[in-house]
């Protein structure tokens, strides 16, 4: 497939099984490029499972994922090793090692992947950390954080290579809704400031209408919509509705036959 200046990363026909278990089914999505796609399920629809395969982690039984024009699947290691050069990973609990500080964990990739002196390494790194709003934590250490704040440090590392694609697995999960509203603010402001193409995985309704410029829903192994806020909010599918209504952020409005108030058909919002 041809590089597309619309979208970064596009997958056609993507299955998965694991034994007898068929988690992707033919899976067809597009990732807009400098936007935020997310992408929401139940547990167990398979979105862990389609993120990494779209860094090479996992390699499908069918299908194909093209990333800027390079399909992934066939790649050797030292091609895998070079397309993961474009991605940023921020993991559902930040997974930062408990035994750095904060700026060893953000300074991590430069030191692994860089040349760069420790005196760069260290401006860098602070420069990071500030533009995230954390100024004065770089000698502490993860357990002296909240968990908002260890998201931050989390994604600090996941940007300091500056990647062209960000992946965000859960960013929410396990925050309360001040710290949840934080990190969708940050989400929002870091691809304003960037550019960069994000890949947010959730299920949190209220933090997907809040930073989605299109949400993509994966339900019985396939991409069941793709569309924007707006238009997924007037979805008459029934699960796309149940799921939003169960997250409590839509109520979709019903209508009435007259003459049957025990009869409802799904109608628009």
């Amino acid at each position: 497939m041809n590089r597309s200046e619309e979208y970064q990363i596009q997958i056609r026909g993507l299955d998965k099984s694991f034994g007898a278990h068929k988690v992707l089914r033919g899976v067809d999505l597009d990732i807009e490029r400098g936007h935020i796609n997310v992408v929401i399920g139940g547990s167990g629809q398979g979105k862990s499972v389609l993120m990494k395969h779209l860094m090479g982690l996992l390699k499908p039984d069918a299908g194909h994922i093209w990333v800027d024009g390079e399909d992934v699947v066939p790649m050797n290691d030292v091609q895998l090793n070079r397309l993961r050069r474009k991605f940023g990973m921020a993991f559902q609990y930040a997974a930062l090692f408990d035994s750095l500080t904060v700026e060893q964990n953000v300074a991590f990739p430069l030191v692994e992947h860089t040349n760069k002196s420790k005196s760069e390494i260290h401006d860098l790194v602070l420069k990071r950390l500030d533009q995230l709003g954390m100024r004065n934590v770089e000698k502490k250490f993860p357990a002296e954080l909240s968990g908002g704040m260890r998201k931050r440090v989390g994604l600090a590392r996941a940007l300091i290579l500056e990647p062209e694609i960000l992946l965000y697995d859960e960013p929410t999960t396990g925050l309360d809704p001040v710290a949840t509203k934080n990190v969708d603010d940050m989400i929002r402001d870091i691809s304003k400031e960037t550019g960069v193409t994000s890949v947010v995985i959730s299920h949190d309704m209220a933090s997907t209408f809040r930073i989605a410029d299109r949400i993509s829903m994966l339900y019985e192994g396939k991409i069941a919509i793709s569309a924007t806020p707006d238009e997924f909010k007037k979805s008459t599918l029934p699960f796309v509705r149940e799921f939003v209504e169960m997250s409590g952020t839509v109520t979709f409005e019903k209508h009435y036959e007259i003459g049957d108030e025990d009869t409802t058909t799904p109608g628009d919002s």
